[in-house]
């Protein structure tokens, strides 16, 4: 994918949903991008090994961050990761966040890492914090089971975003680090849509009735640790649920358009293309 040895633009997370999009798009745009990951990356990068950011940050002039996954504890470790990456000479850092945390508690590590990165003086940084993932209804726990989405999200709408469109962004903000210097993007989808709406237009895709089970979030999440979830990242699975049931969600904005030029993709674009996985 790329000389190692050249001003790459480092990628953590590169086999995940966002990070191998985020490689693919900057590779396309012509960009040296250097993957890192446990397994199946150019560098191998674990955050619980701190003597595998060395190799990784050496030499790179931006890094697409994004924290461990499933875990509420992070905030320390990344800190840390950061010193390491001024002191290797980064330029920039763009950080995947979550839509609305500007709001969470500092002590939140998701709100710790962004408020870390917004005291460094040394570098420069992009944040981005996306609306949920259109793809969690593809890749993970918005899949339907037996033709049905359980989840405890009432009848609150979210404005559904594809990984796609925030990879685009993401990689804009790499590829040109001075324009987007201190910025925070929200990407959203075109329209804020319940998940009864949802399961409508994945009907129409596949040709089959997909229904959505409003379920009780106290046997949601009791559901989640059972497949494996850890106990302490109930706490933002809550947080995520219960602002979108209470008609706190995501609502569309141009985040997209003014980054890229050209409109978020739209729910029903989405699904025709992800039908398959639900056949």
């Amino acid at each position: 994918m790329n000389n190692i040895n050249e001003r790459a633009v480092l990628v953590l997370g590169a086999t995940g949903k966002t990070g191998s999009r985020v490689a693919a798009r900057l590779s396309r745009q012509g960009a040296g991008v250097r993957t890192a990951s446990r397994h199946d990356s150019d560098v191998r990068f674990d955050w619980d090994d701190p003597t595998t950011y060395a190799p990784a940050l050496d030499g790179v002039k931006a890094v697409y961050l994004v924290a461990a996954v499933m875990r509420m504890d992070y905030a320390g470790i990344v800190s840390d990761f950061l010193d390491q990456a001024e002191r290797a000479g980064i330029g920039h850092i763009t950080y995947l966040s979550a839509y609305g945390m500007q709001h969470a508690p500092p002590e939140l590590a998701i709100r710790a890492v962004e408020l870390n990165l917004m005291s460094r003086s040394a570098l420069t940084h992009s944040i981005i914090r996306p609306a949920w993932f259109m793809q969690n209804f593809s890749e993970t726990f918005l899949v339907p089971i037996n033709d049905t989405i359980v989840v405890p999200n009432g009848t609150g709408a979210e404005a559904f975003v594809d990984v796609q469109d925030i990879a685009s962004v993401a990689a804009a903000t790499l590829a040109d680090p001075a324009t987007h210097a201190g910025a925070t993007y929200a990407p959203t989808g075109p329209e804020a849509l319940t998940i009864t709406q949802t399961a409508e237009v994945m009907s129409t895709a596949v040709g089959r009735t997909i229904t959505y089970t409003a379920v009780d979030q106290d046997t949601w999440i009791d559901a989640m640790i059972a497949a494996g979830v850890p106990h302490d990242y109930t706490m933002m699975l809550r947080l995520l649920t219960s602002t979108v049931a209470s008609g706190n969600g995501s609502r569309p904005n141009d985040d997209v358009l003014t980054v890229t030029g050209r409109p978020p993709i739209s729910f029903v674009d989405f699904a025709a293309q992800a039908a398959p996985v639900w056949k």
